[in-house]
């Protein structure tokens, strides 16, 4: 039995999958591209944006035509996965500047501030754009709290530090804060720092700075902005490592991470996946072969830690070409 899918005027549409089902679909598009038809769960490409389906999952898609200049919005839908493929990582990033825009005048509108979470590594340099017009102008930048998903216990202006990567490349180039910038504490040792930021967000928590998510009762982020190392860890959380387990804390530490400094501090899973929002941003094709088994692509490999992602409203999967060519 096939299902049809057919865009709107918007070029925006949503797939349903039945678990343990191998629909076919049957894709009728605007003219400017041909009608489609595969069996799941073989990719749906489309030039220049690609799009594809997830097991179990509802899933959004993007379609551009080449005439329009910039993506559209993402489909705002409770559960949702989006996957978007850009010609470019300067695609890309354009794309990543206007979405954390428009999520920051949102939480900004309805609760009074935007809590924000960032990674390391080359997400920083895809933030690039909200420190240019007319984003460095028109975002309440006194609205923002800001946090880590991770950090190295290094000093801050240790080249290893998530903090410094930040400061220099986006957080030292808009008026955020200083006080609504929540740093590690450097002098402490990896447990006594992942404790003190732990106990950090519970004091936020009951300051109302923070939300609650109802769903696991652990703090919902109101965006969390995280990358993926070519091994298809996410956070400090590596694959393989008895960190992925943990269920309890909000904070932990490691002391034997695989990739150098070997101390650092991470959110959990129960923590990451409790955030309203997340955007996974991923370029470069030495990360390729990570982004297809995270997808769940290859059902004989255990999934890695980017694949237990998710988000509370909405997950979105920011790629350049070179990171999904195995799509």
């Amino acid at each position: 039995m096939a299902t049809s899918v057919i865009a709107s005027s918007t070029h925006i549409f949503t797939a349903l999958t039945r678990p343990n089902s191998t629909p076919k679909f049957s894709v009728h598009l605007h003219p400017t591209y041909s009608s489609l038809r595969f069996p799941f769960p073989k990719p749906f490409t489309i030039s220049p944006l690609k799009s594809i389906t997830t097991p179990n999952r509802t899933t959004t898609f993007k379609v551009r035509s080449s005439s329009m200049a910039e993506s559209e919005p993402s489909l705002k839908k409770k559960g949702n996965t989006n996957l978007t493929v850009f010609d470019s990582e300067e695609e890309l990033s354009v794309s990543l500047a206007k979405y954390v825009a428009d999520l920051s005048a949102k939480f900004v509108k309805e609760r009074g501030a935007f809590t924000v979470v960032l990674s390391g590594g080359s997400l920083i340099k895809s933030l690039r754009k909200l420190v240019e017009e007319p984003y460095v102008g028109s975002i309440e930048w006194s609205r923002w709290h800001v946090f880590w998903v991770d950090e190295r216990v290094v000093p801050k202006d240790h080249p290893d530090s998530n903090y410094k990567l930040a400061f220099d490349g986006f957080l030292s180039k808009v008026p955020i804060l200083p006080g609504n910038v929540y740093a590690i504490n450097d002098a402490l040792s990896a447990e006594g720092a992942a404790d003190d930021y732990e106990t950090c967000l519970k004091h936020l928590v009951s300051n109302k700075v923070l939300d609650t998510s109802v769903a696991s009762g652990f703090p919902k982020f109101d965006l969390m902005l995280l990358g993926m190392g070519p091994d298809g860890h996410v956070a400090s959380l590596f694959p393989g490592h008895h960190l992925l387990h943990e269920s309890q804390k909000w904070v932990t530490f490691i002391k034997d991470s695989p990739k150098p400094p070997p101390e650092r501090i991470t959110f959990t899973f129960p923590v990451i996946n409790s955030s309203a929002y997340i955007a996974l941003v991923v370029c470069g094709a030495g990360k390729a072969g990570s982004v297809q088994r995270a997808l769940g692509k290859d059902q004989n490999e255990e999934l890695l830690p980017a694949g237990r992602v998710s988000a509370e409203e909405e997950f979105t999967w920011f790629l350049d070409k070179e990171a999904a060519p195995k799509l």
